[in-house]
């Protein structure tokens, strides 16, 4: 077997709301796949849905995290300062980011390509785990495996949400944690600059009796 590995750069914004839903907005401005935004939505009975604006990114997504349902839908995401909108075939999303907190500070002055290194997300897990459901590394779907190296943190001080057309209630923690795969987001809601590094194993080319 090989290994290859692949790298997602972007946020990752996380809402709990008072209806009992939670919602995650990956948001990739470099990726294997371009620039893209999926929405994980889990609703308060732990039905998990999907929303992925290609099949190709639908396959992939799915095979790395847990849903009962995925839809492709068209994800179209608009950032204007502290002002962020999703709009997510039944999902519509508006939130407004504060200022950077102290972590965030603190993340900001790593300096980056240290921070994007698997092995730096590995280092910080442990005090990662001082909040609850939040992980930097662990083993996904597919038998892959993934970090998370952050590099930046705002909170999140206000949003609105309906899905399926119904009022999913005031901003509210990010409570449970989510269980789309190893981890979930902070449970504080918050927007944070992620690096997120997939890596995935492949199976050696079979040789020939004739191969040399």
């Amino acid at each position: 077997m090989t290994e290859r590995r692949q790298r997602f750069e972007g946020w990752i914004a996380g809402v709990g709301t008072g209806s009992g839903a939670r919602l995650v907005l990956g948001h990739w401005e470099r990726s294997p796949f371009g620039a893209f935004s999926d929405v994980m939505v889990e609703e308060a009975d732990g039905r998990r849905t999907l929303l992925a604006p290609t099949a190709e990114v639908a396959a992939y997504v799915a095979a790395t995290y847990r849903f009962e349902e995925v839809a492709v839908v068209p994800v179209r995401v608009t950032a204007a300062g502290p002002r962020w909108q999703v709009a997510a075939g039944p999902l519509r999303l508006e939130f407004t980011t504060g200022r950077r907190t102290v972590l965030g500070l603190l993340l900001r002055a790593v300096p980056a390509p240290l921070g994007r290194l698997p092995a730096w997300a590995a280092l910080l897990d442990g005090p990662a785990r001082l909040l609850p459901g939040v992980r930097t590394r662990g083993s996904a779907g597919g038998g892959r495996r993934e970090w998370y190296g952050a590099h930046d943190l705002r909170r999140i001080t206000a949003a609105r949400a309906t899905w399926r057309d119904r009022e999913l209630g005031a901003l509210a923690p990010v409570e449970p944690p989510v269980a789309f795969g190893f981890g979930s987001t902070p449970r504080r809601p918050a927007l944070v600059r992620v690096t997120t590094t997939v890596e995935t194993a492949r199976s050696r080319p079979r040789r020939g009796a004739g191969d040399g």
